[in-house]
């Protein structure tokens, strides 16, 4: 079986996304680095939540990676970045660098699956103008 341009091309951006996740999110939450307890202080967050967080990050790239539960991963990813992006916005942190950022990551997440899944694809098809 022959992989088209359009599959590799969302194997690389959805391994993009989910290295992204593991290496400045779930990292530092799993392996106590400080900075990741003293950015949820920051955004107002109780002590003690930043490792079950980074616990649910790490579930949902498992689930967004595995083709069979990739979809209900990438939706409940969009879960987690729509209350990532309300606790910037109440945080009152800059517009395009914090408050969108979850909007960034969620176009990725959801461009590498589509391109990959043609399931997907067939649901929402890119049309293009017609003459």
């Amino acid at each position: 079986m022959k992989a088209s341009a359009s599959i590799w091309a969302g194997r690389v951006l959805s391994g993009l996304f989910a290295l992204f996740i593991l290496g400045a999110s779930v990292a530092p939450k799993l392996t106590g680095m400080p900075v990741a307890e003293e950015t949820m202080a920051q955004l107002g967050w109780p002590p003690g939540h930043t490792l079950w967080i980074g616990v649910l990050e790490l579930s949902l790239v498992l689930l967004y990676l595995f083709p069979r539960t990739s979809v209900l991963g990438a939706v409940l990813w969009m879960g987690l970045l729509g209350g990532a992006m309300a606790t910037q916005i109440r945080a009152d942190t800059p517009l395009f660098s914090h408050q969108l950022f979850s909007l960034y990551l969620g176009l990725i997440m959801w461009g590498g699956l589509w391109l990959r899944d043609e399931k997907l694809r067939a649901l929402f098809p890119w049309r293009g103008t017609r003459a």
